[in-house]
């Protein structure tokens, strides 16, 4: 038997080996505690990754895209309480015997403003009428869009064109005419009249030479119409521009008379020289009729070409022009709903995928 001493001796012994193990447990508990807080910390700072999710885009939907900025666009070099008094050089009529109405072609010099005013093709300039109104106040500008290019009619780039109906209507039983369009069909070269602008962004054209640009216009708003078609397919435009047009460019243009064609002459020529680039189509509401026997309006032409219409604006580089009374919206909008259904699209949804995108471009009187 072992004495007590022995056996406290003994236990004794055992006491170092005990608390190596107990450090041993200890030392490794610690490790993998502080290796879980390490492990759970990396986790919450991880942001959680998610695989985005592919979505199939159809054409009509990719005209959400944003509209494209036009860089060097001058806007207001004049403004109306510093005019730029320019020189009438041309004053001229655009109609022909029987038409109806009056419409002239007026051209001003600009080659002596400081600053120089210059333009885009699509931008408008501003009228001051001379005299005073009813109330001794001078008249109120007008504004009339661009009929030539940024380097005029001349192609010197020192004149600007405009194209302007002389306004007429009844009131109790006498003709009222507009005070500024009168006053412009009136003036003759070598007068003084004030000018302001340039002015809008709206109606610019694309910057991409393989655009196609589709064109609705009555009467006067064929002014921007004319600058774009000139821009695209005049010989000496062309030389000066770096911008060589290669798309196609359909004009609707609506007219009361045959006589009431604006720049016809121009637009066979271009016809004749670029069928495979220029389509002109016409809508004379007093000597064409309509599908249903009544007259022939801008909006039946645009059914009547309803598949190949909307087989271009489906197209992204499509671009849409529509220039002139404020009353031909109504119909152009019918037209276009009509139009978008025989192809199985919703006018209401696309019109503004097109706005958003930049490709519908309006402006109204």
């Amino acid at each position: 038997m072992y004495s007590q001493a022995k056996v406290i001796a003994g236990g004794l012994a055992h006491i170092p080996v005990l608390i190596a193990v107990f450090y041993f447990i200890l030392t490794t508990f610690n490790k993998r505690a502080l290796k879980f807080v390490e492990e759970a910390k990396t986790k919450k700072s991880e942001p959680k990754v998610v695989e985005p999710q592919k979505v199939a885009v159809s054409k009509t939907e990719s005209t959400k895209v944003g509209k494209k900025k036009h860089a060097n666009v001058p806007v207001n070099i004049y403004r109306p309480k510093t005019p730029y008094e320019g020189t009438v050089l041309e004053n001229y009529s655009l109609l022909k015997e029987g038409a109806i109405g009056r419409v002239n072609h007026i051209t001003f010099d600009l080659k002596d403003s400081d600053p120089f005013l210059n333009y885009v093709e699509g931008q408008s300039i501003g009228i001051m009428p001379a005299g005073e109104d009813s109330n001794g106040k001078p008249h109120k500008l007008r504004l009339y869009s661009i009929a030539s290019t940024r380097h005029g009619d001349n192609f010197n780039g020192n004149t600007v064109s405009l194209c302007v109906r002389q306004l007429q209507y009844e009131k109790d039983g006498e003709t009222i005419n507009g005070v500024c369009s009168t006053y412009l069909c009136d003036i003759k070269p070598g007068d003084k009249v004030k000018i302001t602008g340039p002015v809008g962004k709206e109606m610019l054209l694309p910057d991409e030479e393989d655009a196609n640009i589709v064109m609705l216009a009555t009467g006067t708003g064929i002014a921007p119409m004319r600058a774009y078609l000139r821009r695209m397919f005049e010989a000496t435009e062309k030389e000066k521009n770096k911008w060589n047009f290669k798309g196609k460019a359909w004009l609707f243009m609506g007219a009361p008379k045959s006589a009431n064609l604006l720049y016809e002459e121009d637009f066979q020529r271009y016809l004749n020289e670029y069928p495979d680039n220029f389509k002109y189509t016409k809508a004379i509401s007093r000597e064409q009729q309509n599908a249903k026997g009544g007259r022939m309006y801008i909006q039946d032409r645009v059914l009547e070409s309803a598949n190949e219409l909307f087989d271009m604006i489906e197209d992204e580089k499509t671009h849409i022009y529509l220039c002139g009374l404020k009353g031909m919206e109504p119909g152009i909008d019918e037209a276009m709903t009509k139009a978008a259904e025989e192809k199985g699209l919703n006018w209401s949804e696309l019109r503004p995928q097109l706005k958003k995108a930049g490709r519908w471009h309006v402006e109204t009187y």
